[in-house]
């Protein structure tokens, strides 16, 4: 049985694909992702299904000093989150999350964090320090 041109070109775009992903695997060994949504909409819950965990992630902050989640208040653990803290689960090491601060409607100053971010992460030298994901 042959293939049609057209399934052959998909079958060739995939293989483009997978190749440019292990070429861009090579440089980085971890994918970083943000995730924005509304404050307390289960933002981290849906992280934790897509690493099959039912664990809390560890966070680090930006000096990469990890934050103790047992010391902040519960208001802190759930919505108050600092974009720039990095969040790992263990179960899915190859992924680093970063979570907005949710977005409300009227608060431009989250927007504006989330621009900086965005602006910050694009020049950074190495290319395991860009965002790669925005979902």
């Amino acid at each position: 049985m042959s293939l049609s041109n057209t399934e052959f070109q998909g079958a060739e775009d995939i293989e483009r694909q997978q190749r440019r992903a292990q070429n861009v695997r090579k440089l980085t060994k971890r994918f970083r992702v943000l995730i924005i949504g509304r404050a307390n909409a289960g933002k981290t819950t849906i992280l934790q299904r897509v690493c099959n965990t039912t664990e809390q992630p560890k966070v680090f902050n930006r000096k990469g000093h990890k934050i103790d989640l047992s010391k902040l208040s519960p208001t802190a653990q759930r919505g108050e989150h600092d974009i720039e803290n990095e969040m790992i689960f263990k179960s899915n090491t190859a992924f680093v999350f970063h979570d907005s601060h949710g977005f409300e409607a009227g608060r431009a100053s989250e927007l504006d964090k989330v621009k900086d971010f965005l602006q910050k992460c694009s020049t950074n030298k190495h290319l395991s320090d860009h965002l790669h994901v925005i979902w």
